[in-house]
């Protein structure tokens, strides 16, 4: 018989409310351009759409809100917020500081069984490209990142990150339209070359670029979409 005092405490199983279920999808909705900016939302429509009452529907329009993606204004329309080039500026700078510490953590940790697993990855995100799937791709993407933190022993910082960089994902996600993913993969390839080359230069490198191409694509697209960006 199993001596019970030796079980590992276990963690309650957290089951996602329907604010959160709510959230996550308009959230995900408004990160992908299926809303976007400027785009009039509904309390009573989601509501309804969804089949629920429209109390959870307002907690998800209120956390939204407090991350910049919804204005809620009494007696008027709540409409999805146009992007802040200032806030994807910031983002970056974040993103960019946190990443580089896990990769640069994750450099002597990192087996060479975990360089390939992470390099077998390059397969379904070249598939996703050649698909023109920005979704997958997307997906994909981030989980390529995340990984990272995982291999580092940080791998709560990804929770930090994806919240962070929310603000530029809705940029990234019109740049993979106009053929920004082919560069993103490129980019991985030679990231998983410097970390089979153990190069924390060129890793240091080829990241700073890579996630601070979103400067160059943001000028670029603010001048396709001008409507989709705050004055």
């Amino acid at each position: 018989m199993t001596d019970s005092g030796a079980l590992k405490v276990l963690e309650p199983i957290k089951i996602p409310s329907v604010t959160d279920t709510v959230f996550a999808e308009l959230h995900q909705q408004i990160l992908s351009l299926e809303l976007p900016p400027g785009t009039k939302v509904s309390e009573v429509e989601v509501a309804k759409a969804l089949g629920i009452s429209r109390q959870p529907v307002r907690d998800a329009f209120f956390r939204l809100s407090q991350l910049g993606f919804l204005l809620i204004r009494p007696q008027r329309a709540t409409v999805i917020s146009k992007i802040s080039e200032a806030a994807v500026l910031r983002a970056k700078f974040v993103r960019t500081a946190l990443e580089m510490a896990c990769w640069t953590a994750a450099l002597p940790l990192i087996s060479d069984s975990q360089i390939e697993e992470l390099a077998r990855t390059l397969g379904d995100q070249k598939a996703a490209v050649d698909a023109n799937d920005q979704k997958l791709f997307h997906a994909l993407d981030d989980d390529f990142h995340r990984r990272i933190c995982e291999i580092a022993g940080h791998e709560y910082v990804w929770a930090l990150i994806r919240e962070q960089k929310a603000h530029m994902d809705r940029v990234r996600f019109i740049s993979l339209t106009i053929g920004a993913a082919q560069k993103a993969y490129d980019d991985h390839i030679d990231l998983i070359d410097a970390l089979r080359q153990r190069d924390r230069s060129r890793l240091e490198t080829v990241l700073t670029e890579h996630l601070g191409r979103i400067e160059f694509i943001l000028g670029k697209i603010r001048a396709e979409k001008p409507e989709y960006f705050q004055e």
